[in-house]
């Protein structure tokens, strides 16, 4: 089955922009998540969305899905990017029998890098932790040492290729003499035979194992972001480095704040009174409880910034800020004596619901006519 298109994914226009395809991925994911959303396929929907996003979230890889869709555009005829070229080199020495260069088989080649998913708590993305994890690699067989041969037995040359790793056929043809040259299928193109293969690994000289890996989460990981450990992917071949590690993490959504960028977002609800006749509120943040001072005539949406109480910047550029928005509860029971007493309040206001709507219908007609 085909992929889905990826800003279909996130419900998106092609011309989304970066904050747009944030809020969206923090919706959907916040909708469901598998620790939130217990339905039968919300896990598949989920890592969808979180793929898109990974995608859509980066400018280099944005630009490249733009273009080419899910195609790879490294695929193309001949593979012209990366180690593909070869495909065209090997046209090239088909038809005129060789010329370019041929990458030794046996030569240290670097080890595959490793992805790793990490999920983790709000508060762990924002303090960082010092963790264990567990990966399944494949390491160098400790039997072999990785040659793939049975200790006291060694590589032999294949007689075929004479240790070439490729096969030369000769045609003459009505345009000349061509050399069509191939993998050689005896050794695999590593030009060496094993006779007597190590047990251990059945001659990979390769052996699949799990590791355990300490990893330092550092403080302010966001969402979808990644961390590079170095040298813990796959072992080297033939003596090469091993691969890197990348671990993304995934970031639980919180139940009370919300991040965006190293700012976090909150709702405070506050009384009629307080709103009207101003207070000061205790309100939390991940630092600890603060205090807020609400001003007299608050309105409910009305914005407040606490400085310096957001997520801390993962690269170490400063610290965000905490951004409280509160919200006027209106009550839904009210008891006789506060009945009277809005009445009350009212009447002093000197003027009635009717009243305040005709003056705003009135104020409407005023504007119209001036146009």
């Amino acid at each position: 089955m085909s992929k889905r298109d990826y800003y279909e994914v996130l419900g998106l226009g092609k011309n989304a922009s970066k904050d747009e395809i944030k809020k969206a991925y923090r919706k959907l994911s916040k909708k469901y998540h598998p620790d939130i959303n217990k339905e039968a396929g919300a896990e598949e929907k989920f890592k969808e969305i979180a793929e898109a996003y990974e995608v859509l979230s980066d400018e280099q890889k944005k630009a490249q899905y733009d273009q080419f869709g899910h195609t790879d555009p490294n695929q193309g005829f001949g593979g012209f990017g990366g180690s593909g070229f070869g495909g065209f080199e090997d046209i090239f020495n088909s038809f005129f029998g060789g010329g370019g260069r041929r990458r030794d088989p046996n030569a240290p080649r670097a080890g595959a890098d490793l992805q790793y998913t990490m999920t983790i708590n709000f508060e762990e993305a924002f303090f960082g932790k010092e963790t264990e994890i567990e990966i399944p690699k494949e390491e160098e067989c400790d039997t072999c040492h990785g040659s793939g041969a049975k200790p006291g037995t060694k590589k032999e040359t294949c007689s075929y290729c004479h240790g070439s790793g490729q096969i030369s056929v000769e045609q003459n043809t009505p345009i000349g003499r061509i050399v069509n040259r191939s993998t050689c299928h005896h050794c695999g193109g590593s030009g060496q035979i094993i006779q007597d293969k190590c047990r251990t690994c059945g001659g990979s000289g390769r052996v699949q194992k799990r590791r355990k890996i300490s990893v330092k989460i550092p403080a302010g990981i966001d969402d979808g972001q990644q961390l590079r450990v170095s040298a813990q992917g796959e072992a080297g071949i033939n003596g090469g480095p091993p691969g890197d590690l990348y671990i993304v993490f995934r970031v639980k959504p919180h139940e009370f704040f919300e991040r965006h960028e190293d700012d976090i977002y909150c709702e405070m609800p506050i009384t009629f009174a307080q709103a009207a006749l101003g207070d000061e509120i205790e309100v939390p943040t991940l630092h600890g409880k603060v205090k807020l001072k609400v001003p007299a005539g608050t309105q409910s949406g009305t914005k407040f910034r606490l400085r310096g109480k957001g997520v801390p910047n993962v690269r170490g550029y400063g610290t965000g800020d905490q951004h409280i928005v509160v919200k006027v509860v209106t009550p839904t029971k009210l008891t006789d004596r506060q009945k009277q007493l809005l009445k009350e309040f009212a009447e002093i206001s000197g003027s009635t619901p009717d009243e305040q709507q005709e003056s705003f219908f009135d104020k409407v007609k005023r504007a119209i006519k001036r146009d």
